[in-house]
């Protein structure tokens, strides 16, 4: 049955990332509501919570994080938009994809339309999501009720449809890009990159007075617009159905694209406007630096995701910087006025830490998940590889699969090196212009100690690949990174045992822009990241291509 249409199979094909993000994420959600209540025991601790939401309003609006629904919904804030992951790589290699392997020539050959090819992979990735947006709302309800919330089945519902509603904006923009590109990977490295963007243009209003404009730019911004959790807030229709239209506008635009170029080729555009990646197609590469080694093919192969996630990563870390500074010129007086907001502070980045020390501190525990979500995003690539059939033209050659893999590897790493430099650069850049107090040498080690988390993504995704084909692999480190997320983000308020706030590589990164990295820490991360290659390796020099 599954096989007798597109929309079944691609829907079958979906059923683990449905149950894996829907459950882990409604999780996620449900998490903070278990320690709300012991917050709000009293008027006076109600009053010290919404003082201390107030100097986190970078993350959320601050909205009645006095309820159990509105301090879920802010405690999450941002951190949210992960489930994005999944749309963003499902919509850029739908087409693109399948088109690089071919298989798409197949399909095509059948009698049947090439426009409902593609509606229904479309229609199969807004059932996906419309899945985990159902299955979050029901878990989101039945943690509400287990905690006293306030809010009802069909604000869980709302909460979940709102949820992936702006996921199918981003899947469609990933669609739409992927008319213009030769790869999947360019694909969902612009749209990630564009994610990033839409992120911090949210943000901009609650950091700058008078800004709101800006943020109207993002979509984001709409999602915000609704907050069906929190009490006497409820519903804008207006701005989910503005999300709606983004997203057949998206769509159908993609899909309008699609119908009328050839399979396998781009988009034509005015030559300034070509993307390097078209640029570089019009002739054979045959004296391209980057066939010169399997290194400076990797290299070349992830190029512009990282230049993407390198603007991405970097500008949202000089962009906190200069968030602090606005920030902390509006705090001043609730500070001096709430002495459980400067315990906090003291708390978060100890006694003798600036403010701007510690509540810079605080958001840069943003910088690792973000570049282990790159790491995610790249090892798709190595697993899609072998999966197509790519690697074997390359093992063909006079070539070692150990020196393959390897090389491959560490063009990743390579690529998170220099995202952890320019971040460090545009980070210290920005505490120079707003004149933020950071210690020079904490700051680097903020930075660069990104660089250790996303190494052991990888590797751990290159181990898995040794099993696992792509969707499976991405959705597995996925999962993962979900997970660490919720042990180090959530497992605190929890009252998780030390134990188990171990297993979360976030936990070894610690705030080492107050107190540095610990040496010990690093070299057990990168131990585990080289065992865990080790062992991905052992597996490919042994096994069967794409088995």
């Amino acid at each position: 049955m599954w096989l007798s249409s597109v929309f079944l199979k691609t829907l079958r094909d979906y059923r683990i990332p449905i149950f894996g993000w829907g459950i882990g994420m409604g999780l996620v959600v449900v998490s903070p509501m278990a320690s709300v209540a012991a917050l709000v025991t009293t008027p006076q601790a109600r009053a010290q919570l919404a003082s201390l939401a107030a100097t986190f309003a970078w993350n959320a609006d601050v909205v009645a994080v006095d309820t159990i629904g509105g301090y879920a919904t802010f405690k999450i804030g941002i951190f949210i938009f992960l489930i994005a992951v999944w749309p963003l790589l499902a919509a850029s290699r739908m087409l693109r994809g399948e088109e690089e392997t071919s298989t798409l020539d197949v399909l095509l050959s059948v009698p049947r339309p090439r426009l409902r090819v593609a509606l229904e992979k479309v229609a199969a990735m807004w059932t996906a999501l419309l899945a985990m947006g159902l299955l979050i709302g029901l878990i989101v309800f039945a943690g509400g009720q287990k905690f006293g919330a306030d809010f009802g089945l069909g604000n869980g519902l709302l909460f979940g449809l709102n949820l992936a509603l702006i996921c199918a904006v981003i899947g469609g923009l990933a669609l739409l890009i992927s008319q213009f590109t030769q790869e999947r990977g360019t694909a969902a490295g612009w749209t990630a990159g564009l994610l990033l963007i839409f992120v911090v243009l949210d943000m901009v209003h609650r950091v700058v007075a008078n800004s709101e404009w800006i943020s109207r730019l993002s979509p984001i911004y709409y999602y915000n617009q609704t907050k069906a959790l929190v009490p006497g807030y409820g519903v804008n229709v207006g701005a989910m159905l503005l999300l709606l239209a983004l997203t057949l506008i998206l769509s159908g635009a993609a899909l309008w694209l699609f119908v009328r170029r050839d399979v396998g080729g781009t988009v034509s555009v005015p030559r300034w406007l070509r993307l390097p990646e078209q640029a570089a197609s019009q002739a054979l590469p045959v004296r391209d630096l980057s066939l010169r080694s399997v290194y400076a093919r990797g290299i070349g192969m992830i190029a512009m995701p990282t230049l993407w996630w390198t603007l991405g990563i970097a500008g949202f870390a000089g962009w906190m910087v200069f968030a602090v500074q606005q920030m902390a010129s509006r705090l001043s007086s609730l500070l001096a006025s709430s002495p459980a907001a400067m315990n906090l502070i003291k708390n978060i980045g100890g006694g003798s830490a600036s403010f701007e020390a510690g509540f810079l501190s605080a958001i840069f525990v943003l910088l690792p998940l973000l570049l282990m979500a790159f790491a995610v995003t790249q090892v798709n690539g190595w697993t899609a590889d072998e999966q197509d059939g790519r690697l074997e033209l390359v093992l063909a050659a006079p070539q070692r699969r150990l020196g393959v893999l390897l090389a491959r590897f560490a063009a990743l790493a390579s690529s998170t090196v220099f995202i952890g430099v320019v971040t460090l650069l545009a980070a210290a850049g920005a505490a120079i212009i707003t004149g933020v107090r950071v210690d020079s040498g904490n700051l680097a080690a903020a930075t660069l100690g990104i660089i250790p988390l996303g190494l052991l993504v990888a590797a751990v995704g290159y181990l898995a690949a040794g099993w696992l084909r792509t969707a499976a692999d991405t959705g597995l480190l996925s999962f993962l990174l979900l997970i660490w997320f919720f042990i180090s983000f959530i497992g605190p308020e929890l009252q998780l045992p030390d134990a188990t706030l171990r297993l979360s590589p976030f936990y070894y990164y610690g705030s080492p822009l107050l107190h540095g990295l610990a040496f010990t820490s690093v070299v057990g991360l990168v131990a585990v990241a080289a065992v865990a290659l080790g062992l991905g390796a052992l597996r490919f020099v042994r096994k069967d291509i794409g088995v």
